[in-house]
C-alpha cells in the first residue's frame, strides 16, 4: 500500500501549470496528447521466461522494482532494465523483454499467471521471485496523437530517478482503485509522469525530435518562440534571427534535430492547437483563426482543410459528438 503524499502531488501540478504559463513545448505537447488512465498491473518473474509485443500502438512502460528485464527492439538492440529504472515507448509496435536468467524461445508466455493474492506471473509459478516490475500501458486520447507523439524518442530509458518511482507506484494504487476524482488523478499524474521521464532521459538517441530540438540552445529558443506566440506570423528568418543563427544554417539544423523544417513545424503545432480550440467550442472560426496565425476565417479554412481533409465548422461539428476516452477494465493484455 502506497500513501499518497498530496504536498507532492499539489507540486507536480503546479509545476505543469507554471510550465504551460512559460510556454514549454515539452508540456504543451503533452497537454495536448490527453493522456488517458493507465493500464498497469504489478508483474513477477521467476527463472527464465520471454514475453514478445507486436501489435501495442499504445505508449507502453515498464518500472523495475527488483531483480531486471532484457528489452529488445529492431532499431534500438539490446537494453537492461536494472531494479529503479523506468522505461516509456511512446509507440510500442514489435519488441521483446526476457528474464536475466538464460532463456530460449521454449520459455515464451503466451498467457501470464494470475496469482491468487493478485498480479501475474511469468515464469515458473513456484519457483523463487527473482524479479518485480510495474508494468503497462495509457491511451492517447487527442486526435493528434499520431503526429504529437511523432515528436518524441521511439525508447526513452531513464535510470536511478526516485520521483518517476514514486510517481509509478501512485499510478498503480489509482489504477486499481475507485476512489472519488480518480480519472482527474491519474490523468495529472500521467502528465507528470511523461514530462518527468522525458526530460529525466540521460541519452537521446539518435532519431530526431521535438526534445533533440530542446536539447539544442539555439533551436530551443526558436521552438519556444513558436509555441509562446503561435498567432505571430513568423518566417524563417525571424526565427533564425530568435536562434542567433544564419537563416540557411537555422533551416538546415532545424530539419536534422527536430526532424522537419520550421515552418512545417509551425504549421503542425498551430494545426494541432487549432483543432484542440475547435473540439472545445468556446471561439468562432474567426476567433481561432486569429489565435493561431491566420490573417482571416478564409485563410485559415483553405490550409485546415488541406491539413484536416474537412472544414473547421465540420470539424466541430463532428468532435462535439465524439464522447472522451474511456477506462478500459482488462488488463490482461499489458504483459502478454
Amino acid at each position: 500500500m502506497v500513501t499518497v503524499d498530496w504536498t507532492f502531488y499539489a507540486q507536480a501540478s503546479n509545476r505543469i501549470s507554471k510550465a504551460s504559463r512559460m510556454a514549454d513545448p515539452l508540456a504543451q505537447i503533452v497537454g495536448l496528447l490527453q493522456p488517458g488512465a493507465p493500464f498497469s498491473k504489478c508483474v513477477t518473474g521467476s527463472g527464465p521466461w520471454r514475453v514478445r509485443r507486436t501489435q501495442s500502438p499504445n505508449p507502453y512502460y515498464v518500472a523495475v522494482i527488483m531483480g531486471s528485464v532484457r528489452y529488445r527492439d529492431a532499431k534500438d538492440g539490446d537494453v537492461i532494465v536494472n531494479a529503479g529504472d523506468f522505461i516509456l515507448i511512446p509507440s510500442a509496435q514489435d519488441f521483446m523483454m526476457w528474464s536475466e536468467a538464460p532463456s530460449v524461445d521454449a520459455d515464451m508466455v503466451v498467457e501470464p499467471i494470475i496469482l491468487p493474492e493478485g498480479g501475474y506471473r511469468v515464469g515458473r509459478v513456484d519457483g523463487p521471485v527473482d524479479m518485480r516490475a510495474l508494468v503497462g500501458y495509457c491511451i492517447f486520447q487527442s486526435e493528434d496523437a499520431v503526429l504529437l507523439s511523432s515528436l518524441l524518442p521511439e525508447l526513452v530509458v531513464v535510470r536511478g530517478e526516485h520521483r518517476l518511482a514514486m510517481l509509478m507506484q501512485l499510478l498503480g494504487e489509482e489504477a486499481v482503485g475507485s476512489k472519488p476524482g480518480r480519472e482527474v488523478v491519474l490523468q495529472h499524474l500521467l502528465e507528470v509522469l511523461l514530462i518527468e521521464a522525458l526530460r529525466s532521459a540521460a541519452d537521446l538517441g539518435e532519431a530526431p525530435g521535438l526534445l533533440r530540438g530542446l536539447s539544442d540552445d539555439r533551436l530551443a529558443l526558436a521552438i519556444r518562440a513558436m509555441h509562446a506566440s503561435p498567432g505571430r506570423g513568423w518566417t524563417v528568418a525571424e526565427l533564425a534571427r530568435e536562434a542567433a543563427l544564419s537563416r540557411s544554417g537555422f533551416h538546415d539544423r532545424f530539419q536534422n534535430e527536430v526532424g522537419m523544417a520550421p515552418m512545417e513545424y509551425l504549421k503542425a503545432w498551430r494545426l494541432a492547437l487549432a483543432k484542440d480550440l475547435l473540439r472545445k467550442r468556446e471561439r468562432s472560426v474567426g476567433e481561432i483563426a486569429r489565435l493561431v496565425g491566420y490573417r482571416s476565417a478564409a485563410a485559415f479554412s483553405v490550409a485546415f482543410m488541406r491539413g484536416v481533409g474537412v472544414s473547421p465548422a465540420r470539424y466541430a461539428r463532428d468532435t462535439a459528438a465524439i464522447p472522451a476516452g474511456t477506462m478500459a477494465e482488462d488488463f490482461d493484455g499489458a504483459i502478454a
